[in-house]
Order: structure tokens, then C-alpha cells, then sequence
């Protein structure tokens, strides 16, 4: 694992050293090109923060939330919210993983670096793993992205609309559910209750 020092990692990038670090699996990681030959999520792995390379592996037995986060969306203060609140109600007692990946994709409302980004999910709290900033549309979109689409389809296209579209995957790494922007994260209790 790369140990970086505090000369090369600002003060709010080490300080997210408590989100999300993981060390990477011993396990063979992969991002398989042809998504669609994916059997789980746990064929995928991505960078934290910290540039760490994870493996999804680690959530294996965990019911999921993947969601792409914005700190500059209409939608973030209530999600963000609502999310973290889930977290700390179902985290401990039903073993909820809530995995963030940040998106400048939709009206370029997540600018910011690592560190920005870092220190923007501490003012909130957050305690869930967030990840390194990715594309979720396009050519470039991340595989696990391309995979999610793949496994749940969207209304009029299977191409992310905008910031926060969140997919519920299963204890066996399986996406079961896709539910939009405008949907709140607690409205999804009902769903998640059907896998744990």
C-alpha cells in the first residue's frame, strides 16, 4: 500500500484517511473491460480518496447502496442528510454499506479535487466510503458504472440522468434496484428490508 506523507497529501486529504481506507484485498482485483461479463460487484474494485486502490470484495455479505454524489446539486444537502442518517441506523444493525462516488458529470456541480471533496463529506458528517471522482456516462465512465447500467436499466435509457441515482445491490453483489435522483434515500427503507 502506498503511505503518503503530509508533504504530499493536504491536511484534509490525511484527516479522510478515516473514510474509506481500506487496505487492498490480497485477492486478485479486477476491472474486467467487458462489464457485462461481470458476475458481481465484486469483480470490480476503484480508488478511494486517497488514491488507494479497493477491491468490492469487501463488501461482500453487505447489502449496498452505490450512489454519485454532488456537493453542488440541488439534491445534496437532502441526500447527504438522509444518507448519513441511514448509515447510522442500518450500518451497525443490519450491516448497510453505502459506497459515494463523486461525479462532475451533470452541470459541473462536484469541481472539486480529492481534498475538496474530502473536506466537503467531513462537514457532513459523512462516515460511509466515498470514493475518488469518476465518470458515470460515456465511453470513460467507470466499469463498475457501465456494469450497473447494464443490471438496471433506467426509464428512457440506461445512461445516469443526473447526481444521485442510487442502485441497491444484495448480499451476494447482485444490483436488484435502481432508483432515481428525486427519490430520498429514506424512502429506500422499504426496499432494503426485502434483502437484508
Amino acid at each position: 500500500m502506498l503511505i503518503l506523507s503530509f508533504k504530499t497529501i493536504s491536511k484534509a486529504a490525511f484527516a479522510c484517511r478515516a473514510l474509506a481506507v481500506v487496505a487492498a484485498s490480497s485477492s486478485k482485483m479486477s476491472n474486467p473491460e467487458d462489464y457485462k461479463q461481470a458476475g458481481s460487484i465484486y469483480e470490480f474494485s476503484a480508488k478511494n480518496l486517497n488514491g488507494e486502490v479497493v477491491s468490492l470484495e469487501k463488501y461482500k455479505g453487505h447489502v449496498c447502496i452505490i450512489v454519485n454524489v454532488a456537493s453542488q446539486c440541488g439534491y445534496t444537502k437532502n441526500n447527504y442528510a438522509e444518507l448519513v442518517e441511514l448509515y447510522e441506523q442500518y450500518g451497525e444493525s443490519k450491516g448497510l454499506r453505502i459506497l459515494a462516488f463523486p461525479c462532475n458529470q451533470f452541470a459541473n456541480e462536484e469541481p472539486g479535487d480529492s481534498a475538496q471533496i474530502c473536506q466537503f463529506v467531513q462537514s457532513k458528517n459523512v462516515k460511509f466510503d466515498v470514493f475518488d471522482k469518476v465518470n458515470v456516462n460515456g465511453n470513460d465512465a467507470h466499469p463498475l458504472w457501465k456494469y450497473l447500467k447494464h443490471k438496471q436499466g433506467g426509464t428512457l435509457g440506461d445512461f445516469i440522468k443526473w447526481n444521485f441515482t442510487k442502485f441497491i445491490v444484495d448480499k451476494n453483489g447482485q444490483p436488484v434496484e435502481r432508483h432515481g435522483p428525486s427519490t430520498n434515500p429514506k424512502d429506500l427503507v422499504a426496499s432494503l428490508e426485502k434483502y437484508w
